[in-house]
């Protein structure tokens, strides 16, 4: 099912959600290192709505695009980084909001200087220790707490692409 809204076209699932698509997006290859190592680092960006709160990028799918390849693009429009798509997470629900986004790992293998929401909207990124982005995104985005949680805990974890497309 297809709805339009000025601007964009949303896309939604048989059940009404909006598909979406975001990227965890760390700096190492190996994510045991990431995720334990005192230095682990995750990348978040200011929200378009509230400059102050920190997210993880993310957007709309649309028509005709594969979940990767939004966050792909999301990831490059919203925090300017390129890199290598990795494993999915899975899909996670906000009822509040009636998304569906399906969440993948990014490793960040370029910074952009400037990046589109940079220039159009002064949106900033940051690299984040994991525990500070656990604390930014309890403050206010609950759902995507749950996907750096999944990250963390191994049994949420679901089977990795290995067709993933990488971006250079």
């Amino acid at each position: 099912m297809v709805k339009e809204k000025p601007g964009s076209t949303r896309i939604y699932d048989q059940d009404g959600f909006r598909r979406r698509a975001a990227c965890i997006c760390v700096k190492s290859e190996s994510e045991n290192e990431t995720l334990h190592s005192s230095v682990a680092q995750v990348l978040l960006v200011t929200s378009s709505s509230r400059p102050d709160h920190w997210i993880v990028p993310g957007g709309g799918v649309e028509p005709e695009e594969e979940p990767s390849m939004t966050a792909i693009r999301e990831v490059i429009e919203e925090a300017g980084v390129l890199g290598k798509l990795g494993r999915r997470l899975g899909v996670f629900e906000n009822d509040e909001r009636k998304h569906r986004t399906e969440v993948f790992v990014m490793v960040v293998t370029e910074e952009l200087p400037e990046w589109e929401d940079s220039r159009s909207i002064g949106r900033q990124r940051k690299w984040f220790t994991l525990e500070d982005a656990l604390k930014q995104l309890s403050l206010h985005k609950p759902v995507q707490l749950t996907y750096l949680e999944s990250l963390i805990t191994p049994q949420h974890h679901t089977t990795n692409n290995s067709n993933s497309p990488q971006v250079t």
